[in-house]
């Protein structure tokens, strides 16, 4: 759809497998964990396309050639709090030199949007890429908050990856950040009259840390 052009769908059967079992009301909190942890992982392959790289000389047991180095301490990955941190174990056993930043955001019960409460990215002097990470993007009222914090400290180059995407959620991007990339395991089909994404897989910050 081309108000979706903004979203990649990032299809593979590993994916499909693993959020098959993530949709499972069943999974207990333990599954629920590895599985975040290990379709994280597998996003971050496709969203880490086009990395920075620079080429360095090294000696094989028979000569030198010549190899490519990411530039990870480049690379800086927000997750949205709480249950954006469950995405972020995965990406780092895949980009260990990657640097973690984190951003709070809490509902204002009377405006009912979001409210930073806390904020820590490295400088961005310091920074060339930033990978924003939330299982869910529903409404993306808080998926556009922390991307507008994340610009109005001087972040330019940001990609934002969720596994279960809304289309309302995926819409709202692309109309107020058109130059940030989404991805996302699944595209599901709407949202219900809460804001829940369906068929979706639930609350995923409840199923990550077994609260209701």
């Amino acid at each position: 759809m081309s108000d979706l052009a903004n979203l990649t769908v990032v299809d593979h059967p590993l994916l499909r497998h693993k959020l098959r079992l993530l949709r499972d009301e069943s999974s207990p909190t333990k599954l629920f964990k590895e599985l975040v942890d290990e379709i994280a992982m597998l996003l971050a392959y496709e969203v880490t396309r086009g990395l920075d790289e620079e080429a360095v000389t090294v000696r094989t047991p028979l000569e030198e050639t010549t190899g490519h180095r990411v530039v990870e301490g480049r690379i800086v990955l927000v997750p949205i709090l709480r249950a954006g941190l469950g995405m972020v174990e995965g990406v780092v056993r895949l980009i260990p030199g990657v640097r973690v930043g984190h951003v709070g955001l809490a509902r204002d019960e009377e405006s009912l949007q979001p409210v930073e409460y806390y904020f820590k990215v490295p400088p961005r002097s310091e920074v060339h890429r930033f990978i924003v990470v939330d299982p869910m993007l529903a409404t993306g009222g808080s998926a556009s908050a922390a991307l507008t914090g994340l610009k109005a400290r001087g972040a330019e180059r940001i990609s934002f990856m969720c596994v279960v995407a809304a289309p309302e959620g995926v819409r709202r991007l692309a109309g107020e950040h058109p130059d940030v990339p989404v991805y996302a395991a699944a595209l599901d089909r709407e949202l219900n009259a809460n804001g829940y994404i369906l068929p979706g897989l639930g609350d995923a910050g409840d199923r990550l840390f077994g609260t209701t």
